[in-house]
């Protein structure tokens, strides 16, 4: 008899937010990602795997002290959940342009010493991803059908540029984070969405 497997949220949660909604390019990267390629074209992420992969990266975020972690976004869709991410589980948040130099060189004010590097886009956010590999820091990434995998640790299987998407990516991650700190968490998932 095989197990139910049991989600964070309800499968139709992650449905209606369209996390499982890809692009209709898919690297070879992402094939392991895939659920499957619909009628027109675009590729449908497992939201199983997805599922997985947010236990795992709590599991990896939650090793680290919250000050060391940065969050980088630079699609605007991102800014808004990933400044309430670090607000919320007191990691460091960089969005718009990262600023070449932010993790490799100690001259520029923009210079930080995180231990851990969560990028909301690994095409857009390929200079956080670029240092924190040089400086030999794990990677986090939110990883859409199109994106290439090299130098990511961990992958996180989504669509990584739809307002609702993110916004429940982000808020889920938030709220596991607190619960396993055994810490109060009252945020609704309007409170990580970005406004049109």
């Amino acid at each position: 008899m095989e197990i139910e497997y049991e989600y964070l949220i309800p499968p139709e949660e992650y449905l209606a937010a369209g996390v499982h909604i890809g692009t209709q390019v898919k690297t070879g990267d992402m094939r392991e990602f895939i659920f499957k390629v619909r009628q027109d074209g675009l590729y449908i992420l497992d939201i199983k795997k997805l599922d997985e992969r947010i236990r795992a990266c709590i599991k990896l975020l939650l090793r680290y002290e919250p000050s060391k972690i940065l969050l980088v976004a630079a699609r605007q869709y991102a800014h808004k959940p990933v400044q309430k991410l670090a607000e919320v589980i007191g990691a460091r948040s960089m969005i718009d342009r990262f600023v070449p130099g932010t993790l490799t060189n100690p001259n520029i004010k923009e210079y930080t010493e995180p231990d851990i590097v969560f990028v909301n886009d690994p095409a857009i956010d390929k200079q956080a991803i670029a240092e924190a590999t040089k400086i030999g820091i794990p990677v986090i990434a939110l990883c859409d059908t199109n994106n290439t995998t090299a130098d990511i640790d961990l992958v996180i299987p989504t669509n990584n540029k739809g307002r609702k998407a993110l916004a429940l990516i982000y808020w889920l991650i938030a709220r596991e984070i607190k619960k396993a700190r055994g810490e109060d968490f009252t945020y609704t998932v309007e409170d990580f969405e970005a406004e049109l």
